[in-house]
């Protein structure tokens, strides 16, 4: 076996040689080309399309969002809950659900998310404000949505909370119930902005305590029962709890088609003896309320109010009520209304038109969104657009509010992280939206001092 091997040795030593000496002599004869290297083979293509479970497809949007789509991409699909037409913030709902539509229709123009256009018409569901009818919904579209865009309500939202727990759903709300700042209270799943209704009370008795006509006296709050009216009272209190302000107590009431007047809460107020009363109920009795207390024989702007949010609407202004409204009502909002001088109130006023929208829906809808953008870049960054990737992607996330709010960060500790700037508006027929500033981005002492560490209410 040895010497088989050695004498192969040999044999292909000699072979190796003549082979050498062959292709020295054929590089001397420059007539005949050294044959070209083999192309390299073409790099295999990279799929870099994030997984996906829920909520996303691969086929084209069923309606992109602004109707804008993009050739090729795929669709996310995000949900709407909304009161559209008969509840006490359908006015407001109507407009929250426009300015989410041309958010979107801006994100899908610029080429959308990771290949996917977004879609947030074919699963929006009119729920009335009503509990019931949110739940319901809820589980119609959940199986095909992969966050909610829009879940209006406090109470509403509350209801879903542990369905969406399990089915790993993500949502921004439309309100801003305390509890939605708080893990404990949410399980993480609300994407909030802004602060809470606690927060804003604190923050317009701060204003008035330092702006008003006259030192507060005594505060009443009067609201819906439950974590919309009861963190708007709650706030209120806690600020004449510092202060050492007599507080008289929280009036609860119901919107007019459930108790079909507020001449109850009238009487409550006008016995209170309070002359800042705090309120947290809609538009429609907002306007009875202060045009009735108005009316009632009280001297002139001896009893003042301060309203949330959501109880101004600019169509107000058309009712019977408008003087007294002028003459004694301010609001407090958590950002600037479509006017604004940021980036982002240029972006809104390019998307819809010249004309303002009648009321602060549109810019309202417009803002929740930005936090569930980022979380959509961010999955899609990492790869993964599953429903439970999402979630955990939820705490630190930063967002860019486009300079309409503070940049902030979702998660984390709410005493740190949560807004504490409002708006302070008076009534007035010359503006767009029925509101004259008076002040941006105004911070009150009582609302910055607040150990924010758990749920105001609820």
């Amino acid at each position: 076996m040895k010497q088989h091997t050695t004498r192969w040795r040999r044999t292909a030593a000699v072979l190796g040689a003549v082979a050498l000496l062959a292709a020295a002599c054929g590089s001397d004869d420059s007539s005949t080309p050294a044959p070209a290297p083999a192309p390299a083979p073409a790099p295999a293509p990279v799929d870099d399309t994030p997984i996906f479970d829920v909520g996303v497809t691969e086929e084209a949007c069923e309606q992109p969002a602004a109707g804008v789509s993009n050739a090729g991409n795929g669709c996310i699909y995000l949900g709407i809950l909304s009161d559209l037409t008969e509840g006490p913030f359908a006015p407001l709902g109507v407009l929250i659900q426009r300015g989410q539509q041309d958010f979107w229709g801006r994100v899908n123009a610029d080429g959308g998310i990771g290949g996917f256009d977004i879609d947030i018409d074919t699963y929006t569901r009119d729920t009335k404000y009503n509990t019931a009818d949110h739940a319901q919904a809820y589980r119609q579209i959940e199986p095909n949505i992969l966050i909610l865009a829009q879940s209006l309500g406090t109470p509403t939202t509350a209801a879903i909370l542990a369905d969406m727990d399990a089915d790993d759903v993500l949502a921004a709300p439309a309100g801003w119930w305390s509890g939605f700042n708080f893990e404990d209270s949410t399980n993480g799943l609300i994407l909030a902005s802004g602060y809470s209704y606690c927060l804003e009370s604190m923050i317009g008795l701060d204003w008035f305590d330092e702006n008003g006509p006259r030192p507060i006296g005594s505060i009443a709050a009067v609201g819906y029962p439950g974590d919309f009216g009861g963190d708007v009272a709650e706030g209120a209190r806690l600020w004449a709890e510092t202060n050492d302000v007599p507080f008289t107590g929280f009036i609860p009431t119901g919107p007019n088609a459930v108790v079909g007047t507020q001449d109850a809460a009238v009487g409550a107020i006008i016995a209170s003896g309070a002359d800042i009363v705090v309120l947290g109920l809609g538009p429609a009795e907002t306007a009875e309320i202060v045009g009735k207390v108005a009316a009632s024989g009280q001297p002139l702007g001896s009893i003042l109010f301060l309203g949330a949010g959501p109880t101004w609407n600019p169509a107000l202004l058309q009712t019977a009520a408008a003087p007294a409204l002028i003459g004694l009502y301010t609001n407090v909002s958590p950002w600037e209304d479509f006017t604004g001088p940021a980036a982002g109130h240029a972006a809104m006023r390019d998307a819809f038109g010249d004309n303002a929208p009648i009321n602060q829906g549109y810019a309202a809808g417009w803002v929740w969104q930005y936090p569930i953008k980022a979380l959509l870049e961010a999955g899609a960054a990492s790869g993964d657009l599953t429903r439970a990737s999402l979630r955990g992607l939820v705490d630190g996330l930063a967002v860019d509010y486009e300079g309409v709010l503070p940049a902030t960060q979702m998660g984390g500790d709410p005493n740190v992280n949560v807004n504490r700037t409002a708006v302070i508006g008076s009534v007035s027929a010359e503006s767009p939206n029925g509101l004259q500033t008076i002040v941006d981005g105004y911070r009150g002492t009582t609302a910055d001092a607040f150990a924010y560490s758990a749920a105001c209410s609820g």
